[in-house]
C-alpha cells in the first residue's frame, strides 16, 4: 500500500482508478469530565488514522490500495452520557444505518473501508455493521482505538492521549479523580442509569497522574497495532482488524 493523504482533498477525477483503503475515523460528542472537551473520542480516532498514514511504514505492495482518511464521523451511540449537557447521541439504530450505508457507498469505488473508532460505546454497534457489510462481499473492517490496561474514561488514558494530542484543550485545573471501580463492578448501574449514576464528574478513572509523555506512548502504540493489522488484513469472525 502507498500513503496518500485526505479524502476530502481529492477531486474525483484524482480517484478514478485509484485503488483506495480509505480509513474512516469515528467518534462521539460526549461529556468528558469537567477537563476534557467533548470531541475528545473523535480527535483520537482521527490522530490514529492521520498518523497511520503519516508514517510511511505500509510500503508499496504489488500496487496496492492507496490508504486516504475520510473526514471523520463525528457523532455516535453515547445514551450513557445523556446525564450530562454537551452529549449529543444519534442512538444505536441510526449508527447502524449510517454506518452500512456509509460502507455499501464507499465500497462502490473504494477497495476497502476501515473503520477507526475512538468511542467504546460505539463497539457492538459497529461490530454488527461491518459483518453486514462483510456478509454482502464487502471488504471492510474496524478497528478500536483502546490502550491495554486503561481506565474506562475521562481518567489516565484519555487524558494523557489529550495532553499529547491537543494541550491547549485539557483544562488542567479542573482535573478531579472519578470514579475508579472496576467498569464491571459498575455496569448493573449504568445500564439503568448511565455514567451519571455511578460518577458525579463524569469521570470513570483518575486523571490526575496523567502525562503527555504516557499519551504519546499510548498514542505511538496504537498506531504501531493498526499499522500491523493493515498489513495483514485478517479481520477476525466480526470484522475488527488485530
Amino acid at each position: 500500500m502507498t500513503s496518500s493523504g485526505g479524502l476530502g482533498f481529492e477531486s474525483w477525477t484524482e480517484l478514478d482508478g485509484r485503488r483506495a483503503t480509505v480509513i474512516v475515523p469515528l467518534g462521539s460528542i460526549e461529556q468528558h469530565g469537567p477537563h476534557l472537551p467533548l470531541d475528545t473520542d473523535v480527535r483520537i480516532a482521527t490522530a490514529v488514522s492521520e498518523a497511520v498514514v503519516g508514517t510511511g511504514r505500509i510500503a508499496p505492495r504489488d500496487g496496492g490500495p492507496d490508504l486516504l482518511v475520510a473526514p471523520a464521523l463525528n457523532y455516535g451511540a453515547a445514551g450513557e452520557h445523556e446525564g450530562f449537557p454537551g452529549t449529543i447521541s444519534i442512538g444505536r439504530d441510526v449508527l447502524m444505518s449510517l454506518l452500512v450505508e456509509y460502507g455499501r457507498s464507499a465500497c462502490r469505488w473504494a477497495e476497502r473501508v476501515v473503520f477507526v473508532n475512538g468511542h467504546g460505546g460505539n463497539g457492538s454497534v459497529l461490530a454488527n455493521a461491518v459483518k453486514q457489510l462483510r456478509y454482502e462481499g464487502r471488504e471492510v473492517a474496524w478497528y478500536g482505538c483502546g490502550a491495554p490496561g486503561g481506565d474506562a474514561h475521562a481518567g489516565f488514558t484519555e487524558t494523557s492521549l489529550l495532553l499529547h494530542l491537543s494541550p491547549e484543550a485539557v483544562r488542567q485545573e479542573s482535573m478531579v479523580r472519578g470514579n475508579v471501580a472496576p467498569v464491571s463492578e459498575l455496569m448493573t448501574a449504568m445500564r439503568s442509569g448511565g455514567v451519571a449514576a455511578v460518577s458525579g464528574n463524569g469521570v470513570l478513572g483518575d486523571p490526575t497522574q496523567a502525562s503527555a509523555p504516557d499519551g504519546r506512548r499510548m498514542l505511538n502504540e496504537m498506531v504501531a497495532r493498526l499499522t500491523e493489522a493493515l498489513e495483514r488484513w485478517h479481520p477476525d469472525a466480526m470484522g475488527m482488524l488485530r
